[in-house]
């Protein structure tokens, strides 16, 4: 993900559309001033970073192709590389198909070749939005912002890339990951966790993008999704994102926590090492709804509460509070298909192999449990094994209901045996619908519709000792870095600039929403001094502010090197969010 303009690969245009598709009673002079004001209208800088996102098939089965049909509800613009070779009006289908030799054909529908192109495949609609022929989202033919990039694959294949802003990608991600019935807070809490998602840095599964448009990222279903709710929720937080100790939050969320969130430490491994329990996220902790309540780490109080129905922010979920049943052949079948699966994870052990046969169960047990009751161990005993199974997605996975995975792994069960001690049935009561970290999505709906509380109360319950922020920036005297431009909307009159100065800088210049400000920093480098806040309140609006900063110490012709890094804190730290 990169901050360009989203057509900065097109470099030279004004003389570069075919001849044909010029008519030939316009002056030359004439052409030329309308293509370059042209040209300005969609080269301008962006308002936020530039995300490239993976565009899937029907179904999500693929996200590689060799051929596809491409349309723009305006004119479409073809470049081959940064020259523009084509253009044609609105609702033209154009199949682009990828050739033997790497070269990408273009043809219209009856077709008829228009052009072959050897470099990379853009596609623009300055002026409407992108479709795919008979691509659907949500039920309708998808569209999108932004740009197409058809990107080679090492394979013969190439992906379909939406190169769109991170603002105009979120309205087409929030009200696909969140009901828009939630409200207006909760959509805002959602907002700033999507944004805190996609511009997180991660391992990517392609080169060719930064995320698809499905679950395996976030649900992006593009602009024919929009809702006038959830856009005014993306605009109401714009460029703010949850921040820790200078980083931005893994923002995780799911459904439904079933009253009490658990530790990231205890529902996920280690992506590199694969480590269970992972290391600690400080800032994703256990937490009932209701403070008073004990923590669900013992059979005794994980069986009180989740055969119960206690007050909590999620109770109005259809998953708040769940059963399953299972005689015990049932559940032999069920575990005989699914434990080679889960053993292929790591986390069962001993393995258990395709082509294995489990014996009659004895039981299940729990073994370990996080604060919310959620299974961390659990063994599967059998007359002649016993399987450690461990970690929450696994636990779900392995035991199925009619195929189905359990809702989440807050649950326990009840072993029903004969007067032999014959495993006869087992019975399972949960709560929750995910993995239960992070924000729970009902939880936030509850909280914005019933209790009326605003976004940052909302992040801050789910998100320990957070600040809501503007992206942390670098600038310094790079030629790359020297200024750094950042729009972000203020939900109150308030704001302080957060500065690490550990380059001993002793001006910096701040542009506010179009006037200039200078501020001189401490000089001392060691200790508190390092890290300045100023107030910048009086200068910002609420609402939607620009914000521009540079050092008089940086320039192009500067010798030493100098930095700073810095962000605007919107809302700071305040953990008195919790109302029950």
């Amino acid at each position: 993900m990169k901050r360009l303009g989203i057509i900065l690969f097109i470099n030279l245009f004004v003389l570069s559309l075919p001849v044909n598709a010029v008519p030939a009673n316009i002056p030359a002079a004439t052409l030329q001033i309308a293509r370059e004001a042209e040209m300005r209208q969609i080269t301008k800088t962006p308002s936020s970073d530039v995300v490239r996102v993976g565009i899937g098939s029907n179904g999500f089965t693929t996200w590689v192709y060799k051929n596809i049909s491409i349309f723009g509800t305006a004119e479409i613009l073809i470049c081959d590389g940064d020259m523009v070779v084509a253009n044609f009006p609105a609702n033209t289908n154009l199949k682009f198909t990828l050739n033997n030799d790497g070269t990408i054909t273009v043809t219209q529908d009856d077709g008829t070749i228009i052009t072959q192109i050897s470099n990379t495949v853009r596609i623009l609609c300055p002026n409407g939005l992108l479709g795919v022929k008979d691509l659907k989202r949500a039920g309708t033919q998808a569209l999108y912002h932004g740009a197409f990039e058809l990107a080679k694959t090492n394979n013969g294949y190439f992906n379909l890339v939406n190169l769109i802003e991170v603002e105009d990608y979120l309205k087409g991600v929030v009200p696909n990951e969140m009901p828009v019935h939630f409200g207006l807070e909760a959509l805002k809490a959602q907002s700033v966790s999507a944004r805190n998602y996609v511009l997180s840095p991660r391992t990517k599964s392609s080169p060719n993008y930064d995320v698809v448009d499905s679950v395996a990222s976030q649900v992006y279903f593009g602009a024919n999704t929009e809702k006038p709710l959830s856009n005014r929720a993306v605009e109401e937080t714009e460029g703010i994102v949850a921040l820790y100790d200078w980083e931005l939050i893994l923002a995780q969320y799911s459904s439904t926590a079933g009253g009490y969130t658990e530790s990231y430490s205890n529902a996920f491994s280690d992506p590199s090492s694969k480590e269970f329990p992972s290391k600690e996220k400080p800032y994703l902790k256990a937490k009932p709804d209701i403070l008073s309540q004990t923590p669900l780490n013992t059979e005794e109080a994980a069986a009180a509460y989740y055969k119960s129905r206690p007050d909590a922010y999620d109770i109005r979920s259809s998953y708040f509070r769940w059963t399953r049943e299972w005689t015990a052949d049932e559940l032999k079948n069920a575990l005989q298909s699914t434990l080679a699966a889960q053993s292929a994870t790591g986390f069962v052990k001993p393995a258990f192999k395709k082509g294995d046969t489990l014996d009659d169960l004895i039981e299940l047990k729990v073994v370990r449990r996080g604060d919310s009751g959620k299974i961390i161990e659990m063994e599967v005993v059998t007359k002649s094994q016993t399987y450690k199974v461990f970690k929450e997605l696994v636990v779900r996975r392995l035991i199925t209901k009619d195929g189905k995975a359990l809702p989440s792994a807050n649950v326990v069960f009840d072993n029903e045996k004969d007067e032999n001690g014959n495993l006869v049935a087992v019975k399972a009561y949960g709560g929750g619908f995910g993995h239960g970290v992070g924000m729970s999505q009902y939880g936030a709906g509850f909280m914005a519709t019933e209790l009326k509380l605003p976004f940052d109360k909302i992040l801050k319950h789910y998100y320990t000792g957070i600040s809501l922020t503007t992206k942390p920036v670098i600038i310094s005297t790079d030629v790359s870095q020297i200024s750094a431009t950042q729009h972000f909307y203020a939900p109150k009159k308030e704001a302080k600039l957060i500065i690490d100065n550990k380059f001993g800088v002793s001006m910096l210049l701040a542009e506010i929403n179009g006037k200039e400000h200078i501020f001189e920093l401490p000089k001392e480098l060691l200790g508190y001094k390092r890290f300045v806040e100023i107030d910048i309140s009086k200068f910002i609006k609420q609402g939607r502010n620009t914000i521009k900063v540079t050092s008089p110490e940086f320039t192009e012709n500067s010798f030493a090197t100098k930095a700073l890094r810095l962000y605007v804190e919107l809302v700071g730290k305040d953990d008195k969010s919790d109302i029950w």
